[in-house]
């Protein structure tokens, strides 16, 4: 999958089948969407293309009327949307900046340079409530109406339902903010998964209860940042860690701000998933894990932030959460019946063989 951030790039296909959204989360919807669009795509030999926007435009509005608690809490971070397209078989990407000029671009002149010059766009699929241009004032009816005058064909593609709840990204929100793992994973279609490079942290869970942990390195985390300040999960969660080692890693992870750690730290103000992984792979050593590409499947919420008054409660409560989240994994309740990341994956490629 080719990636483009704007338009003007020599290395863009000539003429492309093209959808557009923020794609938060690539749920089931965008995941229908995406295969109809290949199959539009296949049947006129041209290339797919999803276009998205960074950052989300309400984000954006919200920065520009000083009301952060208008934006929209983020499902996944940009590596998980590029991730989950080019799992969906996406041939390219192109990520329009969303600032002034795009917020204040007239639907027509959104039509013209943008899909006629800039994608060359012969077939156009757009959700059922799809708006664009400056205010919204652009809909699917012009849309159709420019495609007759000027030679492209447009399709609109009604909500996807899974047992009479629309899917989109407003749902896949509430389910996380609810911390209803078992329902994101049936909107989104798989285990909800954060996926990074990881990165140094303090080093301060390796020193915690090495007498508890009978090893040398303590509580010893992977740190993954997700980089938005309004994650849309939040709190202590057993999860799997794909990517490391040759079978998935059990563990439990925090997804947050850290609240009884010194915001000063090296991550401090950023948000963090610390994944503290049951059983260490030998073949890492004590560094083997920085800078590699983690995959982290949030499984079952265990509880919300908490903030220890000492490093002692810190301990205490990071070992009863290890011993809650053994027993989920050790109860009938572990999802079995959606595919992993890995199974994911490994079904993508069977399927560019």
């Amino acid at each position: 999958m080719k990636i483009f951030r704007g338009i003007n790039h020599p290395g863009l296909a000539p003429a492309c089948a093209v959808t557009i959204g923020n794609f938060d989360g690539v749920h089931r919807g965008h995941q229908a969407m995406l295969g109809l669009l290949k199959a539009e795509a296949a049947q006129r030999g041209i290339p797919s293309c999803a276009m998205t926007f960074e950052p989300h435009p309400r984000d954006y509005f919200a920065q520009k009327l000083g009301k952060p608690e208008l934006a929209p809490a983020r499902v996944g971070t940009l590596r998980d949307k590029l991730s989950q397209l080019e799992i969906c078989g996406v041939d390219q990407v192109v990520i329009l900046p969303f600032n002034d000029a795009l917020a204040n671009q007239s639907p027509e002149d959104f039509i013209q340079d943008v899909l006629i010059s800039g994608l060359g766009a012969r077939y156009v699929l757009v959700g059922d409530d799809f708006r664009f241009g400056r205010k919204r004032t652009g809909d699917y009816a012009m849309l159709d109406n420019a495609g007759q005058a000027l030679g492209f064909d447009v399709a609109r593609m009604n909500s996807y339902e899974v047992h009479g709840l629309r899917v989109s990204s407003t749902e896949v929100r509430a389910a996380l903010a609810a911390g209803d793992m078992q329902q994101a994973a049936k909107l989104l279609g798989h285990p909800y998964t954060i996926s990074g490079h990881v990165v140094h942290g303090r080093k301060l869970g390796r020193k915690l209860a090495e007498s508890q942990t009978g090893a040398n390195d303590g509580f010893r985390t992977l740190n993954l940042r997700f980089d938005h300040w309004k994650p849309a999960a939040s709190g202590i969660f057993a999860v799997l860690v794909h990517g490391l080692s040759g079978e998935p890693l059990r563990g439990v992870a925090n997804l947050g701000v850290r609240p009884s750690l010194d915001p000063n730290d090296i991550n401090g103000g950023r948000v963090l998933l610390e994944t503290h992984c049951f059983d260490w792979p030998a073949e890492l050593g004590g560094e083997g894990a920085y800078g590699k590409i983690a995959h982290v499947e949030l499984l079952h919420k265990l509880h919300d932030e908490l903030k220890y008054d000492s490093l002692d409660a810190l301990t205490a409560g990071i070992a009863k959460d290890c011993d809650d989240a053994r027993a989920f994994f050790a109860s009938a309740h572990t999802p079995s019946h959606l595919p992993s990341y890995t199974e994911t994956r490994r079904q993508t490629t069977r399927d560019r063989i």
